[in-house]
């Protein structure tokens, strides 16, 4: 009985802020006219698109009560509205979703209002017979749980008005990989560069001065074989430290680790290097199957910019990574509990540090293989970040 009750009152909250909603969606039909006429006379014409926008606001709050309702996200699709007013106005009136969501503002006007004075009407049996059925007989609930289908039920239809056209959806897919692709191409030309950089005043300067060193070692060791050794140990030297910078430049496109131990065993890797202290986890069966170099290299990567920053930026001393492995996605989970608020970039975001150093770094190596970076880092901590990356096992 707690449990139907419960229900019904969730149901009923449910149908309350639909209530409400209906009656802010009055609102929305009257001030659509108002753009209307004021566009109609010319002087208002900037109007319309602020409308648009504003219906746009109140679609995306009914999208997101729907998906907490029901547990699936409502996609949306919309065209952006910038430029000049011509520009924005045009932009408003090809818009499908413009109409898509005036379509869903008076049918929430109807049904909001109706199916909450149903709701209202039903609670009325439901006290009775319920409190009867169920409080002295102890029998299942036969009233309360209509509300619950009330509340499904205009659910439902928000999620029919509100869900973009599978050309829309596509449309807007498109434009996101238009995007991504030009990330990656910008990030994957910088990343060149900054090799191209790290060889040229590194390594390269290193073995021009070593072959000057071996050359005069040629030189002094048959008149003054002290000084031509002394050049050669310098020499020597200098080898050793090209090389260095050489591993490094190599660690940087994709470290041996990864190749040699996996993403697991160069994760725990990371955190044995790192400045704090980290505890390393892994969700999910592990059949020996390991995911591409590509998803393995990015979410390394992420890993190593989230410790690298924890540690510079948010005061803390412990961290965690979580490693989890599904059917379809590899996902990274690196907890601190520091100060806080890494929700923009902790260093830059300089186009020449593709992989940067912060979280646009992330993003951008993460969006390049079509996966998502969630950030929660409220001021004073802790800090989350959640890396998703689509993987076929």
């Amino acid at each position: 009985m707690e449990r139907a009750v419960s229900r019904a009152w969730r149901a009923t909250r449910q149908l309350v802020v639909g209530f409400g909603l209906s009656c802010a969606c009055l609102f929305l039909v009257a001030l659509f006219l108002i753009a209307l006429a004021a566009t109609a006379l010319v002087v208002g014409a900037g109007m319309l698109p602020e409308t648009v926008l504003t219906v746009r606001r109140f679609a995306g709050f009914e999208r997101r009560r729907v998906g907490a309702w029901t547990g699936v996200e409502v996609p949306e699709a919309y065209t952006a509205l910038t430029g000049t007013v011509v520009e924005r106005l045009r932009g408003a009136a090809e818009d499908p979703g413009t109409l898509r969501d005036l379509r869903w503002v008076g049918a929430q006007v109807v049904y909001g209002i109706v199916l909450f004075c149903v709701a209202v009407v039903v609670w009325v049996p439901a006290i009775v017979v319920d409190g009867l059925w169920c409080g002295v007989l102890g029998r299942t609930p036969v009233v309360l749980p209509l509300l619950t289908r009330i509340a499904d039920l205009a659910s439902a239809w928000s999620r029919a008005l509100l869900t973009p056209s599978p050309q829309a959806l596509l449309a807007r897919r498109v434009e996101q990989l238009t995007e991504t692709r030009a990330g990656a191409v910008a990030a994957h030309g910088a990343e060149l560069r900054r090799i191209e950089r790290d060889l040229h005043d590194g390594t390269q300067a290193r073995l021009v001065s070593l072959s000057m060193r071996i050359g005069l070692a040629k030189r002094a060791y048959d008149t003054d074989p002290a000084t031509g050794r002394a050049l050669l140990d310098a020499a020597q030297t200098q080898a050793e430290e090209a090389l260095t910078e050489l591993r490094h430049v190599v660690r940087g496109i994709h470290p041996p680790v990864l190749t040699d131990r996996g993403l697991e065993g160069a994760v725990r890797a990371l955190a044995a290097s790192s400045g704090l202290d980290v505890e390393v986890s892994v969700d999910g069966t592990d059949d020996g199957t390991r995911a591409p170099a590509a998803v393995e290299a990015a979410a390394y990567f992420a890993v190593a910019e989230a410790l690298t920053n924890a540690a510079r930026h948010s005061g803390a001393e412990r961290a965690s990574v979580t490693l989890t492995r599904t059917p379809r996605l590899v996902r990274v989970r690196v907890h601190d509990e520091g100060r806080g608020g890494a929700e923009e970039p902790l260093t830059g975001t300089d186009p020449e540090q593709p992989r940067g150093t912060g979280l646009i770094g992330i993003r951008r190596r993460v969006a390049a293989l079509d996966g998502t970076v969630r950030v929660t880092s409220p001021a004073g901590g802790p800090t989350d970040i959640e890396v998703e990356l689509p993987c076929a096992w």
